[in-house]
Parts: C-alpha cells; structure tokens; sequence
C-alpha cells in the first residue's frame, strides 16, 4: 500500500512533534531531578551544620565528700625564728667564718669587717675626752681658787659665779666626749657580726674584701634560721574555721619524704577570714629536732575534719566567668544550666562544692567556653 506525499508529510510531522515532545519531556525529568537532588544536597548540608552546631557532651554525677574523709589543704613551712643580719657599720669584709648550712651557737662570730674610717674617729673622740678632761681639770682648780679668794673678800661674788658656770660648762662637755667615745666603742662591736640565737646559716651574701654599709636596704650579710621547730601556715576555709580549736593536732606531709607523715600542733589563728580568700590563715608548730623539715617547705596538711556537706566534681567541671565559678548542668529539653557556685575544698584535680550544687544534678564535664545558659547539649553514648 502506498501513501500519497501528503500523507507522508503528515506522517514526518507528527513523527518529528512527537520525538521533540519526548525530548522536551526527557529534559524536563532530568531538570527536575538535577534540582531535587540539589535540594536534597543542600538539605542534608543545613542539617549537618545545624547538627554540629550542636555541642556534644559528657555528664556525670556529683559525688558526697565522704563523712569520714579528712579535710587535706596546702601548708607552708617556715623557720620558728629567722634574722636577717645586715652591717650596722661600714667598712670591708675582713673575713667570713660561717658558710650555709653551719650550725651556729648563739653569740658565735659569723665575720668581721676592717672599719678604717671608723677606727680613726674613735681615735679623735679619744682625743677629744683627753682634752675635755683637761679643760676641766683646769677650770675646776680656777673655780676652787676663786673660792678661796672669796672667802678672802678679795674678788667679787659675781666672778666668782662666771668661774663656777665655767666648770659647769667643762664638766658637760667632758660627758659630751665621753659619751661620744662610749658611742663609737659600741658602733665599733658591731663590727663582728655573730649569731643572734642558736640555728643554721641559711644564706651568705658577702665574701673577703665585699665593701658594706649601715642600711637594711639591699641582701643581708647573713640569715640565720632557728629550726628546733617550724611554723606551718595553713588557710583553712570559712566554713571550717569553727572547728579549729586550741589544743588540736594534725600530721602533714613533704614532697621529699613520701609516706611519712610529720605530727604538729595548733599554735594560734589570725582570727579574722580573709575577704580576697574567704579564709583563715592558721599557724600550727611543728617539731623538727631531727632536721628533716626545712624552712620553705610546701606541704599537704591533714586537719582530721571531716568533709561533711560538700559534693565532689572534678576540676574540669569548673567554668571561670566573670562573675565567678560556676558549674553547667543538663536541664530539661536537654538544654543548659548555668549555676553558680562555691568552692569549699580545692583538692587539686577535684574539688568540693559547698553550694550551688545539688546530689541529683547532672553536671557537664569539660563543658566548652562559649556554652552558655539554654544552649541546647546532646550527650555522649554512654555518658550518664
């Protein structure tokens, strides 16, 4: 059978309108399914990033302080007495008798100083009460022989007086030069330097020919340490200071001597709490008749009180602000807490809270800086 042209070009148009219809169609689903998919990209994009925005977080539980835990604070040692011995005269270091780390007797020389100018003014004052001494003599004979004139109706009453006023004047200065001396003689003492009480040389800052002076300005010649015994400071919190009573004792240890613990004794309190620490500064003594504790120590004091009333978190819990440490915990909705709180105990890499904290508070770990209150949290697997 065969078509007229006419009919074949009826037959090409349709064939040609539906093959361009296909196309069109063909490219309208890939269109579409090239934006879809760029939806869904960008989609899943948003909710990444809004995902990570997200913080995620470690909880834990705050623990009890322990009822039968005793209270642990830092100390610092120092020496029972401790001078500083500095030149009360000028001159040079003649020699040196006493190195660091001597055990000195009280009264027992330490050095001399070569004091040239010095000797020589005591060498005039000497010349000087000499011939005090004689102005005086002299007047005094002047003065008993005007008497003896008197008493004759020879001379006048009062040259007579102007004699006697002249001895006065004589004797007066004879104790001016005397005193003088005696000053000199004992400014000339201190040219040894000797131990003001039994202890150990702690420090030596002068050698053979060093030129001193009288001032406190500056090192001292020496510093001599009495450590028979040794006071302990210790700041105990405010919320302890009540239990500190006379009589107590407490034992402490020392970095260099691990294990072994050292008895001391309460000696006084300041009496007051500190309003930059909020606590009491405590002086305990502690013996030392073996010399083992040394003046500088830091040590860790154990005070027997027990921790009651206070919730242990670690450390990185913390969060400094500026309106002072506080602790994040997981409110509802999994959103942020922010509760300020106090330290009672700081034990290092923990510490205990004494409030702002509850027992069933679920407290962030490690929380980041920029957390703060409402941000929404997701917790780590496993995290309780």
């Amino acid at each position: 059978m065969h078509l007229s042209p006419e009919n074949n070009d009826a037959a090409m148009k349709r064939r040609i309108r539906h093959i361009v219809i296909g196309a069109a169609v063909l490219l309208g689903a890939v269109l579409l399914f090239g934006a879809y998919t760029r939806y869904v990209e960008a989609s899943d994009v948003r909710d990444w990033t809004q995902e990570s925005q997200i913080p995620t977080v470690t909880l834990i539980s705050p623990k009890a302080g322990g009822a039968d835990q005793s209270l642990v604070l830092p100390g610092t040692l120092s020496a029972f007495y401790d001078a500083k011995i500095y030149a009360q005269v000028s001159g040079y270091v003649k020699a040196w008798n006493r190195d660091i780390g001597a055990h000195v007797k009280k009264g027992e020389l330490l050095a001399t100083i070569d004091t040239p100018e010095l000797d020589q003014q005591i060498t005039q004052a000497r010349a000087d009460l000499s011939a005090a001494v004689a102005a005086q003599k002299l007047s005094a004979v002047t003065a008993s022989r005007w008497q003896d004139l008197l008493r004759q109706d020879a001379v006048a009453r009062q040259d007579v007086d102007v004699k006697e006023a002249d001895l006065a004047a004589k004797n007066e200065a004879l104790k001016s030069a005397q005193a003088n001396l005696d000053r000199m003689l004992a400014t000339k003492q201190f040219a040894r330097i000797v131990a003001p009480f039994d202890g150990v040389v702690t420090a030596r800052n002068l050698d053979v020919g060093t030129l001193v002076g009288s001032s406190s300005s500056g090192n001292p010649l020496f510093t001599v340490s009495d450590i028979h015994a040794l006071r302990l400071y210790v700041n105990v919190p405010q919320s302890y200071s009540a239990d500190i009573v006379p009589g107590m004792s407490i034992s402490l240890t020392v970095p260099e001597y691990p294990g072994r613990h050292f008895p001391a004794r309460l000696s006084s309190t300041s009496g007051a709490i500190s309003s930059q620490s909020s606590t009491m500064l405590v002086q305990f003594e502690a013996p030392n008749g073996d010399g083992l504790l040394k003046p500088g120590d830091i040590a860790q004091v154990s005070l027997g009180l027990p921790a009651r009333g206070l919730l242990r978190v670690p450390a990185s819990a913390l969060i400094f602000r500026a309106t002072g440490l506080a602790i994040a915990v997981m409110g509802a909705g999994d959103h942020v807490v922010i509760k300020p709180v106090t330290v009672g105990v700081d034990l290092g890499s923990s510490v205990l809270i004494s409030s702002g904290l509850g027992p069933k508070d679920r407290v962030i770990n490690n929380p980041p800086d920029s957390l703060a209150n409402g941000d929404p949290v997701r917790v780590a697997a496993g995290s309780g």
